[in-house]
């Protein structure tokens, strides 16, 4: 071998593997809502928590890459969505996967604008705040948690047994305006149980604080709002019925179509840790009621299929 033409391969040895090194050290940058219970929490002068915490480590871990969270808070305007704002995330380079993603038809499409603002994040600028970012194209990852809705039981219905939304008939029955429970009880049997309904107003009523004093009998929420109510109030008398409404959608990442071999990397990840249980041992780890994936991986027209019903 000529000598020049041997150092040029030995120098680009050199620099494939300082590449690899590099990309080695490379953190996995995800997303988490910072007070999502009991997905994901980040409090001041309290350790991280939570579901999404623990396997985000454990997949970067699978990897081989040092993990790093970047906390944001979601707060809804007329500008704002969860879509918009994990597209921002993810276009802005702040993480190349947003946890906790629920996988609807709706909020994987491709965004109707071309810009939107980021969510407040830890670490963000004034200039931040004030600024919008161009948009890309989400894909999700396999998903990795089913979220149900369920019916949850006050003091004085407790016991009772719930196999189908209309065995609520008869109960004093509290939901949140413009919720996704509000359309499956308005909805429910042509409107069978509407004079039942109490309408509360979102962040600003306290829906399972009403629930616990007896003022209702029942309400229709996420399964994983429940297992953050029960944690925070460990005397808690309001009760699980056990009964899942049967549209539910999963949870897994989104990152950008544009990072293609990172998503496979998560899933193949994902596909091993769920084989050897670790998925829900970090459901249990983080007292969310663990409900492994469903089918339709990912969720189509949902109020289409309330109505249907």
């Amino acid at each position: 071998m000529r000598p020049w033409l041997a150092a040029w391969s030995v120098a680009a040895i050199l620099v494939a593997a300082a590449t690899a090194v590099r990309a080695a050290d490379d953190p996995l940058k995800v997303c988490l809502d910072e007070d999502r219970p009991p997905l994901s929490m980040h409090h001041k002068g309290k350790p991280d928590a939570g579901f999404d915490v623990l396997l985000a480590q454990a997949i970067a871990d699978r990897i081989g890459r040092p993990l790093k969270i970047q906390w944001f808070e979601s707060k809804l305007d007329e500008d704002s969505s969860p879509q918009l704002e994990a597209n921002a995330l993810l276009s802005d380079g702040r993480c190349s996967l947003v946890g906790g993603y629920a996988l609807t038809t709706d909020s994987l499409v491709k965004p109707g604008m071309k810009t939107a603002r980021l969510p407040d994040f830890t670490g963000a600028t004034r200039d931040d705040r004030r600024r919008r970012v161009a948009l890309g194209v989400l894909v999700p990852s396999q998903p990795y948690v089913y979220s149900p809705m369920t019916v949850v039981l006050g003091p004085k219905a407790q016991g009772r047994k719930i196999g189908d939304i209309g065995d609520l008939g008869g109960l004093r029955l509290a939901i949140e305006s413009g919720s996704l429970g509000d359309a499956i009880l308005m909805t429910f049997d042509k409107g069978r149980l509407i004079d039942s309904i109490t309408h509360l107003v979102p962040g600003r009523d306290d829906l399972l604080g009403a629930l616990q004093r007896g003022d209702y009998d029942a309400t229709l929420i996420d399964l994983g709002r429940f297992d953050a109510h029960r944690a925070a109030h460990p005397d808690t008398t309001i009760t699980a019925s056990g009964y899942y409404y049967p549209i539910g959608a999963n949870r897994g990442y989104v990152g950008l179509a544009s990072d293609g071999a990172l998503i496979d990397a998560v899933n193949k990840a994902l596909t091993s840790l769920a084989a050897e249980g670790k998925i829900a041992e970090f459901g249990k780890q983080a007292g969310l009621t663990y409900l492994p994936p469903r089918e339709p991986a990912v969720l189509g027209d949902v109020w289409a299929k309330i109505i249907q019903r």
